[in-house]
């Protein structure tokens, strides 16, 4: 792959790809990490780290270098809590403290607990354009794979005291008689991990005693299948294990004397490993969540409740267009416009049918280069070979609605859309549909309607006021859609009023009462062309 042009690569991920480069030099790979344990639902603040590290691996294919792009699933982690979600939790409760692939599914679907969660976030990745190449610690430290890291941490645990030692103030610093064992067991007979190493054979042979069923065992490093390194050295003996150049980490775990500054002292002073360059990213709040993903979820939202709100690029579109160190809140309430008007913008501008409002040129083209590349980072794959078709989020739940979520109907209404556009509509529609339904009624009631199709009438238009409402239905419905401008059909509204010495106001209420129930909804003249003469002139008729 040959490399871009400097200029075009100015996102905050092309500037921590050249700080990769730098601090690692030219090298035949760069593998880029990430991980989590499945604990519970992967949420969309563990998404966060997912898609850092894929937009710094995109940077750096975009300089021309290959990249290995690893994910980590710590399934050999203990299962501390039950989460308040989970189905059956009077039976999660009796594995706690096993390993987690050894915790049953209770959902029904998969082999364990762990590979449900596994699965749930592995079958999402692909439709937001992620592709890592996955490693399931539970099956690797089963396999023995890492027997040489752990006999080292086992040999030099009196080095490993010292840096867990290196940033700790003197009250809580371990002293040199404190009995320190960097490996843990999960008891062979109970499966527990509420074990205690009793002695170390200085080679591979550690003898452990469980406390929960008392079985001790003699087990081997080379063959036993239950011994694995606590978290602080078990993260930099896989950075040097699997050549790690980068990952970053939650501010919780960056900050000064935290996790990773022991880790990078662990890494280099027992595995001879430069740890890996790292950024901060911060916590993603949330802002408007759904009735019913609250209700199902408690405060958990996952990467499929946000892809039902959001489509794939204008998903990536917020997580590439947030600082990674600043704090930020994902939205499902009137916001959710307000980004699809954003990333829309941004696209127009890429596509060349808007220009940055910024006089000066210089200005002007640093911020199309931005605008280009951000845009470029929040595509699935690779860039659309014609424009997608744009229609806002806002007009599309109009019409989504006035054609009762028939998406068909919906394209066809527009007219003018090209079959290799239609894809990425329908997705959008998809959200759009889903939004109105389930978001809208909670955080924005005034734009949820539905059209009276079934022949029923608003009994409070009587009098004068039924008579401007026939008036409409016979003088200004057989022109909608010949109308030059919607202002046009509304003065020929207003005008019907003025005429017979009504309220314009009241008149536009009835006539929002004798379409959809309500005393306002869309713009009424733009409404009216959307729902058409025919379709007008029947919910009318009963008037």
């Amino acid at each position: 792959m040959s490399e871009r042009n400097a200029n075009e690569l100015c996102h905050w991920a092309d500037q921590q790809a050249e700080r990769i480069i730098k601090a690692k030099g030219d090298r035949e790979s760069y593998t880029c990490a990430s991980g989590i344990t499945p604990s519970g639902t992967v949420h969309i603040g563990n998404f966060r780290e997912i898609i850092t590290v894929d937009l710094v691996v995109r940077a750096l294919r975009d300089r021309g270098k290959n990249v290995r792009f690893i994910y980590s699933w710590d399934d050999y982690d203990v299962f501390r809590k039950v989460p308040a979600n989970m189905p059956k939790p009077e039976v999660l409760e009796k594995y706690l403290r096993y390993p987690i692939t050894m915790v049953p599914d209770t959902f029904g679907r998969d082999e364990n607990y762990a590979r449900h969660h596994e699965q749930d976030i592995e079958m999402q990745l692909p439709r937001v354009g992620i592709y890592p190449e996955f490693l399931y610690q539970a099956s690797r430290y089963r396999a023995n794979r890492y027997t040489e890291g752990m006999k080292i941490a086992m040999q030099k645990r009196d080095v490993i005291k010292a840096c867990l030692n290196e940033y700790r103030d003197d009250d809580h610093k371990m002293k040199d008689s404190d009995v320190y064992w960097p490996v843990a067991a999960f008891c062979c007979k109970c499966n527990k991990d509420e074990t205690e190493i009793t002695d170390y054979d200085g080679e591979y042979g550690i003898t452990y005693k469980c406390n929960a069923c008392g079985h001790v065992e003699k087990g081997d490093l080379r063959t036993s299948k239950e011994f694995k390194l606590g978290w602080r050295v078990d993260w930099p003996m896989r950075w040097n294990e699997e050549q790690v150049c980068f990952e970053p980490g939650g501010k919780d775990h960056i900050s000064p004397g935290g996790s990773y500054d022991t880790a990078k002292l662990v890494s280099k002073r027992l595995y001879n490993w430069d740890a890996p360059v790292t950024m901060k990213y911060d916590f993603v709040k949330l802002k408007g969540v759904p009735g019913k993903m609250s209700s199902s979820k408690g405060k958990v939202i996952s990467l499929v409740d946000a892809l039902e709100v959001y489509q794939s690029e204008v998903l990536r579109y917020i997580f590439a267009s947030n600082k990674v160190d600043h704090e930020f809140s994902i939205s499902f309430d009137l916001d959710v416009i307000t980004i699809y008007e954003a990333y829309d913008r941004t696209e127009r501008m890429v596509w060349g049918v808007e220009e940055p409002k910024e006089k000066d040129p210089a200005k002007k083209e640093q911020i199309l280069l931005r605008e280009k590349r951000l845009y470029e980072l929040s595509q699935t794959g690779d860039m659309p070979k014609v424009m997608p078709y744009q229609v806002s989020f806002r007009l599309l739940t109009t019409l989504l609605q006035t054609y009762s979520g028939d998406v068909d109907a919906v394209i066809a209404s527009l007219g003018d859309v090209k079959p290799e556009q239609e894809e990425t509509l329908r997705k959008r529609c998809a959200c759009a549909w889903y939004w109105i339904n389930e978001s809208a009624p909670d955080c924005a009631a005034d734009m949820c309607f539905k059209i009276r199709e079934d022949g029923s009438k608003a009994e409070d238009i009587t009098g004068d006021m039924l008579k401007a409402v026939q008036r409409v239905r016979d003088e200004v419905v057989p022109k909608v859609g010949t109308f030059a401008m919607d202002k046009e059909c509304q003065q020929a509204m207003y005008d019907i009023a003025t005429e017979m010495g009504l309220d314009a106001k009241a008149l536009f209420t009835a006539l929002y009462h004798a379409l959809i129930g309500k005393d306002q909804g869309p713009r009424l003249a733009n409404f009216m062309k959307i729902i058409g003469k025919e379709k007008l002139t029947k919910i009318l008729s009963v008037y």
